[in-house]
């Protein structure tokens, strides 16, 4: 493994980890501070994820570009493969004098490293927030999460979160991915019957957590069952509505300050 490659997955397992002991955290700061009151715990944990994850992809996109899931990775790779430009979630400035890689998009080794790191790290960031709370490290949750409507709404989920992102990348429009993404993630949570989780290795990892953001072991495989199907509909609707990365030129009447949207990575 390339020092490049190797840096980004460290940007990937530490993103992701510290975007699940945001969630988790949150979420046991809001049960012990709202006790009984759901609707209150809800919007104290999605105000702080959709806050929290907004800044974690500003400061881990320069570096991998800020996936933190491995639904963005293999649609990043898919999109890539069939356009052959690749459609990244963030700037990728990173240097390195013994790397020669060039190409755009994820590659599959890059998957390969990536969604590893992402498991791991969401794990890691488990026993993280239920150590800084006092908890046993890891306990398998009791919150059973499973029924097709919860399933429909992971779908939808992340079917819409795929298509926010590379909706963006594609048209040049990737600095408002980070902002986007948090403030659809905050919405998702309240639109939703699943209260979004939209990613499957933050939801391996939510299985660590008995408190109130976890979901059951035995309810992990539906969820992430229904991400995957979300993802496939999401890659599906980005072919068809933004078939590839592209520029628009303004025309010669249009308002002269228009500017030239070019495809890159954000």
């Amino acid at each position: 493994m390339s020092r490049l490659l190797a840096r980004k997955a460290l940007a990937e397992f530490l993103g992701t980890g510290l975007l699940v002991a945001l969630v988790v955290g949150s979420g046991i700061m809001a049960q012990r501070l709202s006790t009984q009151d759901t609707g209150l715990e809800l919007l104290e944990n999605s105000t702080a994820t959709a806050l929290g994850l907004a800044a974690l992809i500003l400061m881990f996109a320069p570096v991998s570009g800020a996936h933190f899931n491995p639904v963005v990775t293999l649609a990043d790779f898919a999109l890539g493969r069939r356009s052959r430009i690749g459609a990244g979630t963030g700037t990728d400035i990173s240097t390195d004098a013994a790397s020669t890689d060039t190409s755009t998009g994820t590659d599959a080794r890059t998957v390969a490293v990536f969604v590893p790191a992402q498991i791991a790290g969401g794990i890691g960031g488990a026993v993280l927030a239920n150590a800084m709370f006092a908890l046993p490290a890891a306990t398998a949750s009791t919150h059973a999460r499973t029924g097709t409507h919860l399933w429909l709404g992971e779908v939808v989920a992340t079917a819409g979160l795929i298509l926010l992102i590379f909706s963006l990348t594609r048209t040049g429009r990737g600095p408002l991915v980070p902002a986007a993404v948090g403030a659809y993630i905050g919405a998702a949570y309240w639109f939703t019957s699943s209260t979004s989780f939209a990613n499957p290795a933050v939801t391996i990892a939510r299985a660590f957590t008995d408190s109130f953001a976890g979901i059951a072991p035995g309810s992990v495989a539906g969820f992430v069952g229904a991400q995957l199907v979300g993802a496939a509909v999401g890659v599906g609707l980005v072919v068809v509505l933004y078939p590839a990365p592209s520029s628009v030129v303004p025309d010669a009447d249009a308002d002269p300050g228009i500017e030239r949207v070019a495809a890159a990575r954000v």
